[in-house]
């Protein structure tokens, strides 16, 4: 699929998913190509009357959502999100099982989504699989710290991590300051397995594999719009 039609279907499912927003929410506004084009969405709306406050799962987020006026809220106040807008890396669509994190929010981005009362995922159709990491490797956050120790557990767990680094050589560090670990493990058999085995890791923050934290997945396609539910 060409890069302009992927474009258009991400703007065609976050367009739809604005629409879902009502009066009076609180927002969890995602990260990603794809969450800022809801965010835009959700700006036009608000310009036409919609009243609504955000929570941002990352610092680019938030920036984007003040220059578009939205008003926004500290996330360690709120105690309920009333709908979160966020993208995904991959989707299984049997299970609504996600990858996320290519953008380097996933602790924030997690952090949201367990809030949320409903949680909306909105995707374009290349990112529908068969069975998770097929095509993406799981990002995991590490702390800067002997980051290497981590690294060889994920590896004794199956996988093949690499630092992920800037255009400069220098490791990406995400908004918390810590280091990103893209894991490729190939397709995953037992995504709730490996979600349990990394997460007890000495050094891991938390992981990419979103399991039970998707409602409902929209998918942008040429015709319209396809949801995706439990």
């Amino acid at each position: 699929m060409r890069l302009a039609e992927r474009e258009r279907l991400k703007a065609v499912a976050a367009n739809y998913a604005a629409t879902l927003v009502e009066s009076g929410m609180v927002v969890g506004l995602g990260s990603g190509t794809t969450a800022e084009l809801a965010i835009r969405a959700l700006a036009e709306r608000m310009r036409q009357g919609l009243l609504f406050q955000g929570v941002p799962t990352s610092l680019r987020s938030a920036r984007l959502a003040r220059r578009l006026g939205i008003p926004l809220l500290d996330p360690g106040a709120v105690t309920t999100i009333d709908m979160v807008i966020d993208g995904a890396d991959e989707v299984e669509p049997q299970t609504l099982a996600l990858i996320k994190g290519h953008g380097g929010a996933l602790v924030r981005e997690k952090l949201v989504a367990s809030l949320a009362r409903r949680r909306v995922i909105v995707i374009d159709p290349t990112k529908l699989v068969d069975q998770l990491g097929t095509r993406s490797p799981v990002p995991v956050e590490v702390v800067p710290f002997a980051w290497q120790y981590p690294a060889r557990a994920l590896t004794a767990l199956g996988g093949q991590p690499q630092l992920r680094r800037k255009r400069d050589g220098t490791p990406f560090r995400s908004d918390n300051g810590n280091y990103i670990l893209d894991v490729h493990f190939g397709p995953i058999a037992d995504p709730a397995g490996l979600a349990t085995a990394m997460k007890v890791i000495t050094g891991v923050v938390d992981h990419g594999l979103f399991l039970n934290l998707a409602d409902l997945v929209i998918v942008g396609e040429p015709e319209g719009v396809r949801t995706l539910q439990k």
